[in-house]
């Protein structure tokens, strides 16, 4: 494997810097955080009309049939840029849907979630933050024509900017007795709501159903034998999230070294001090080693499957550890400055503990890789 990118790739890297620049500067992101969707439509509108929210969808539904190493490079930029849109969940349903879905249901959905006219969003977990297929509890009910579930799923990414939910539930009282379907939004039994958290830029909730109603016709696969399927829903979205961790952490580690050599104290700059400048060098030592691992990762999703689950585990751990690291030494490093809401340094900071358990903590991950050797 090669991870240096392609001449293509880096283009790719350069106009999506240029997009982000341009139409959502920290100041727009700032803005955004106070709004009721806290993302920018126009933006959306432009993503899909370059192609990027469809950039690992088949050629056949709309998208560019690239590879994760690309969308990697479009998400670190996102990351570097905390971009607040919901592309992560709308990658995460139309790519969960290639996967599951049948021929018709992926001509159904798939294109409009890849040129940016609807927008979906996964809900995989219950009341317990667990990874496991044990912890998904939402049970369905099942009817002459398909499934009625009534219940909540939680920790839901982006719910009220999106219009479609892929939805796991329980079919049975074994583990893995489990169905992904599709869920519309406002069709009836169905809301969703946004809750506070720590950090405003990105949005998380709960989806609400009340008898709400999946066809048989919305269910994807089997019903009952969706587990590995949602497993590697739970793979990708760890590797996309770290992808974003990735971009944030870097530009964290930028804002701060730049700092470092532009205060000056006792006429020196503090980057010149060793108790400044070993932290920073440290931090980048860490970033280097947790790129490679998600580099790593993002190759194994589209050339070697059988090592996604080992690979996406070390790098959401690692990137996760890495992340809360240099968001507090970041905060550290500038003293009270970085405390302040006009400066971005509390922005990083606060992404950093957002992104943390989206997809599994660095706990649940290094007991999965232990599970998966059988200790």
């Amino acid at each position: 494997m090669d991870f240096g990118f392609s001449d293509e790739q880096e283009l790719l890297r350069t106009e999506v810097r240029k997009l982000l620049d341009e139409a959502c500067p920290l100041s727009e992101v700032r803005a955004l955080q106070e709004t009721p969707d806290g993302h920018s439509p126009e933006v959306w509108k432009q993503l899909g009309e370059l192609g990027w929210l469809g950039l690992v969808v088949s050629e056949e539904h709309g998208g560019a049939a690239l590879g994760w190493l690309d969308l990697i490079v479009v998400l670190e930029e996102t990351g570097r840029s905390l971009f607040p849109g919901p592309l992560v969940s709308n990658t995460l349903a139309a790519v969960t849907l290639a996967d599951a879905a049948d021929t018709g249901q992926q001509g159904r959905w798939i294109p409009g979630l890849s040129d940016g006219s609807r927008i979906g969003t996964v809900a995989v977990l219950d009341e317990r933050h667990a990874f496991w297929p044990e912890s998904l509890q939402l049970r369905g009910q099942r009817d002459a024509n398909g499934w009625r579930l009534s219940g909540e799923k939680r920790f839901v990414t982006d719910p009220t900017a999106a219009d479609l939910f892929v939805v796991a539930f329980r079919t049975g009282d074994g583990p893995e007795d489990l169905a992904l379907g599709v869920v519309e939004g406002g069709a009836p039994g169905v809301s969703a709501r946004s809750f506070p958290t720590l950090d405003q830029t990105r949005r998380l909730g709960n989806l609400e159903l009340r008898e709400a109603r999946i066809a048989d016709d919305a269910v994807l696969g089997a019903p009952g034998e969706a587990w590995p399927a949602i497993e590697r829903l739970l793979d990708r979205g760890a590797i996309a999230v770290a992808a974003e961790m990735l971009g944030a952490a870097q530009a964290a580690l930028d804002l701060t070294v730049q700092y470092a050599m532009d205060r000056v104290q006792f006429g020196s700059p503090i980057g010149r001090y060793q108790g400044v400048k070993h932290p920073l060098a440290e931090m980048h030592v860490q970033l280097e080693s947790a790129r490679s691992l998600l580099y790593y990762a993002a190759w194994a999703l589209d050339a070697s499957p059988a090592d996604v689950p080992r690979a996406a585990s070390r790098a959401k751990a690692h990137m996760t550890e890495v992340f809360n690291r240099i968001g507090t030494d970041a905060i550290q490093l500038h003293g009270t400055l970085a405390y302040t809401d006009e400066y971005p340094a509390q922005l990083y900071y606060k992404r950093s503990k957002f992104a943390r358990p989206l997809f599994g903590d660095a706990d649940h991950h290094y007991d999965r890789l232990l599970r998966r050797r059988g200790l």
